[in-house]
């Protein structure tokens, strides 16, 4: 069995990338409303801050800050995953093992999380998740991208509308290459 190591640190901040199981699926975007309104339910259940988000068809990245002497990003997860999928019809193939479990055939099992440990590491991978809509060829603007909260920080000053025309982000963000 492996074994998964994880950082859990009260009050911290964390870069997470979540999967769809079929990466050739477009759910995320498709059924964008079913993923506010879990992320929203989650939300006033497991209060947390939402530093950057953005939705691609088949993953999403997100940064979020956790309330002072909390760390459980993991029970956050398993409420947005789980709300999401009850908002689907019951459509996907299931493998025999997850039909077994009584599990849907949405979401991989697990997601990647990084801490935060800097501003400088902050903001490297807000950066990554802006870009990432370009990075995968779905837009060749930044500002183009509906689902992200680019358009959020553009509005509060934070990143001109125009930002990322040209920028290449490098690093591991917790996705194949």
């Amino acid at each position: 069995m492996p074994d998964y190591r994880r950082a859990f640190i009260p009050g911290g901040r964390w870069f997470f990338t979540v999967n769809l199981l079929d990466r050739r699926k477009s759910l995320l975007t498709e059924e964008i409303e079913s993923l506010r309104d879990a992320v929203a339910a989650t939300r006033r259940s497991y209060p947390f801050e939402i530093d950057a988000f953005v939705v691609l068809p088949d993953h999403l990245h997100a940064i979020w800050k956790l309330p002072p002497g909390d760390a459980n990003f993991s029970v956050r997860w398993r409420l947005i995953k789980a709300r999401f999928v009850k908002a689907l019809p019951a459509t996907e193939r299931r493998s025999a093992v997850r039909a077994a479990r009584n599990e849907r055939g949405i979401w991989q099992r697990r997601f990647w999380e990084h801490v935060i440990r800097d501003e400088a590491d902050f903001a490297r991978h807000v950066e990554y998740c802006y870009y990432n809509p370009v990075k995968h060829g779905h837009v060749s603007k930044v500002c183009d991208w509906p689902y992200s909260s680019f358009h959020r920080d553009v509005r509060a000053r934070l990143f001109p509308e125009d930002w990322g025309g040209d920028v290449r982000i490098a690093g591991e963000f917790g996705e194949r290459a």
